[in-house]
């Protein structure tokens, strides 16, 4: 069977930019933007610099991002992103650094099951689960 992909698309309420330059530090890779004003000069002047479409790849993880171009602001949803692996030290690294300005939910610590693993909500709402397995589990 073939291998789809999903790729989660984050949504702003106007900081999509400083968003991504976020998760860029974090996670390397290259950042790509457009502006609605870049697409459409006719969009009203508010949202002319307001990002349509963004996206971070090539480094660790990969995803998509906007400013939400509706009047209504957004509010996080019932979706978390997953990170997981092996490498500890770096997972570690990785939810210190979404927890900048952000807020920890549950702290990364030994669970139930074994692994290490914690929740973080970032500085721009978006909830973070990170899982620290071991390298004998990986490989079953």
């Amino acid at each position: 069977m073939e291998k789809i992909t999903l790729s989660p698309y984050l949504m702003f309420n106007g900081n999509c930019g400083e968003a991504m330059a976020f998760y860029q530090g974090i996670f390397g890779g290259t950042v790509k933007s457009m502006t609605f004003g870049e697409v459409d000069n006719s969009c009203p002047l508010a949202m002319k610099d307001s990002i349509m479409h963004s996206s971070l790849m090539g480094g660790e993880v990969e995803f998509l991002g906007c400013d939400n171009p509706k009047p209504q602001p957004v509010s996080p949803g019932n979706v978390s992103l997953a990170i997981n692996g092996v490498n500890g030290e770096r997972l570690t690294q990785i939810f210190n650094d979404l927890g900048q300005g952000g807020t920890i939910v549950i702290p990364l610590e030994k669970q139930i099951w074994g692994d290490l693993f914690g929740v973080v909500s970032d500085q721009f709402g978006i909830d973070w689960m990170v899982n620290i397995g071991s390298v004998e589990a990986e490989q079953q």
